[in-house]
C-alpha cells in the first residue's frame, strides 16, 4: 500500500478546516426524510436520495426562504441535479484512490477527530457521542466520512501540477480584456438644490428668478447646505441637498456631466433640465484610476494560475467520468 501524501499535508489539511465533517452538515439539514431510494450508481457504488438532500440541506433552506410554487421547485431540482453530480465526482475519487492502492492511516483520521472534540466540544468526548447519537451518526460512519473528506483533497491536492508560468502575452491579453477589474469607480460627493420650474401653473418666470437670487446668494458666500433646506424642493432638502458618493449613471446625463467635470468645491450655474432648475456643488471626488499592467500583473498571474488549476481538475474529473459506468435514476 502506498501513502497519497506525507503526513504533514494531511495535517495541514485538517488544521485549516478544509474537511467538511459530516457532523456539522448534519447539524444545518432539514428534518429527516422518510422515503429513500437510489439517485445514481456510480461503477457498482450507490448513492441514496437521502445523501443528495444531506448535501444540499443548507442551500434549500436558503432557496425556501427565496422562492415559492414552481420557481422554488425549479431551483430545488437544480440544485440537488448539481449535489448529485458533486456526490458522483467524489465516489469516482475515491475510486480512483482505491484503484491506485493508496492509503491514508488510520491515524491521521483519530488526530482529525481529537481535534474536532477539541475545537467544537471543549474537548469533552461525551458531548460529541452524544450529538453524533443525535444525528443518527455512528462513531464509525462518521469516522468513514472523515477519511473519505480527506481521500478527496489529497487526491484533488496530487493532481495539482505545479503552478504554470504563465506568460507576459497571456498577462497582456487579460489585462486588456477586463480592465474594469483593476479600475476604481469614479465618484463624487455631491449638493444639489432643485427649484421646480412649474411651467403648468404659469410661474417660470418667478421660480426662474428664484433660482438666479439663489445663486447670487450663494456667489455671496451663503452656506449651501442652508440654501438648500430653504429653496430646494427634492427628496435631498432635509439633509441640505447631500446626495453623498454617487456614481455615474445615478443622475441624469445633463446634470451628470456637468458634476463629474466640475473642480471639487466648485458650485454650477443654473442648470435647466426637464423644467426645473438645479445647481450643484461637487464636495470631494474619488476613484477613476485604473492599475498599470505592472501594478496588476501579480494579481493577473495568480487569477491565471488559478484558473489553469481549475480547469485541469475539470479534465481529470472528465476522464474519471469517460471510463466509469454511471447511470441516474
Amino acid at each position: 500500500m502506498r501513502h497519497i501524501i506525507r503526513p504533514p499535508a494531511i495535517a495541514l489539511l485538517a488544521v485549516l478546516g478544509l474537511v467538511t465533517s459530516p457532523l456539522c452538515r448534519a447539524a444545518f439539514s432539514a428534518q429527516p426524510q422518510v422515503v429513500d431510494g437510489i439517485a445514481a450508481v456510480v461503477n457498482g457504488d450507490v448513492i441514496t436520495y437521502s445523501q443528495v438532500r444531506e448535501l444540499s440541506a443548507p442551500r434549500e433552506k436558503l432557496l425556501r426562504s427565496q422562492f415559492t410554487g414552481e420557481e422554488l421547485e425549479k431551483q430545488l431540482k437544480q440544485l440537488r441535479e448539481l449535489a448529485l453530480k458533486d456526490l458522483v465526482d467524489r465516489r469516482l475519487i475515491i475510486q480512483a484512490f482505491k484503484k491506485e492502492s493508496y492509503e491514508i492511516p488510520n491515524f491521521f483520521v483519530d488526530q482529525r477527530m481529537h481535534e474536532i472534540i477539541r475545537e467544537s466540544f471543549g474537548g469533552d468526548r461525551n458531548t460529541f457521542i452524544k450529538t453524533l447519537e443525535s444525528q443518527n451518526y455512528t462513531l464509525g460512519e462518521f469516522k468513514e466520512k472523515e477519511m473519505e473528506s480527506m481521500i478527496v483533497q489529497a487526491m484533488r491536492g496530487k493532481n495539482d501540477k505545479k503552478s504554470p508560468i504563465i506568460s507576459p502575452p497571456k498577462v497582456e491579453e487579460y489585462y486588456k480584456k477586463h480592465r474594469d477589474e483593476f479600475s476604481t469607480k469614479e465618484e463624487v460627493k455631491l449638493r444639489m438644490i432643485m427649484i421646480p420650474g412649474k411651467a403648468d401653473t404659469g410661474n417660470s418666470a418667478a421660480q426662474k428668478a428664484m433660482a438666479e437670487e439663489v445663486l447670487g446668494k450663494l456667489a455671496g458666500g451663503a452656506e449651501f447646505e442652508r440654501m438648500a433646506q430653504i429653496y430646494s424642493e427634492d427628496s435631498t432638502r432635509d439633509v441640505g441637498g447631500d446626495w453623498g458618493w454617487i456614481e455615474r449613471k445615478t443622475l441624469a446625463a445633463p446634470l451628470e456631466k456637468i458634476a463629474f467635470n466640475m473642480p471639487v468645491g466648485r458650485i454650477s450655474n443654473i442648470i435647466n433640465y426637464a423644467g426645473n432648475y438645479y445647481i450643484s456643488k461637487v464636495e470631494d471626488k474619488r476613484g477613476g484610476t485604473t492599475k498599470s499592467l505592472a501594478e496588476a500583473r501579480p494579481e493577473i498571474e495568480k487569477k491565471l494560475i488559478q484558473l489553469e488549476a481549475q480547469s485541469l481538475q475539470d479534465r481529470w474529473i472528465a476522464s474519471l467520468r469517460a471510463k466509469a459506468y454511471i447511470r441516474t435514476f
